[in-house]
């Protein structure tokens, strides 16, 4: 079942008891909650999970926001994705 398939299902689901059979509303609530409790999470190997820690307290994030950073990073430096341009007017601090 694909997860548009799913969300219409428990749409269905939300309308009178008498419409959707009981059997069916377990088996796609139970569905639901295992889509919603894998949603966000990233399991990483031990050694990695406290790299990923080490650079999130540093740099201030919490561990998703860290992720994404270090990803996006990645990213731009081997050309996957543009390198975001700075605004010539913005505030930097020191001096050149």
């Amino acid at each position: 079942m694909a997860n548009g398939d799913g969300a219409a299902l428990l749409e269905d689901a939300a309308d009178p008891p008498t419409t959707f059979p009981g059997a069916n509303l377990q088996i796609m609530l139970r569905r639901a909650a295992l889509i919603v409790r894998n949603a966000g999470s990233i399991t990483l190997d031990p050694d990695l999970e406290e790299a990923v820690i080490d650079v999130s307290s540093e740099l201030g994030l919490d561990r998703d926001d860290a992720i994404r950073f270090i990803v996006r990073e990645w990213m731009e430096k081997n050309t996957y994705l543009p390198v975001q341009q700075l605004d010539e007017d913005g505030h930097v601090d020191g001096s050149a």
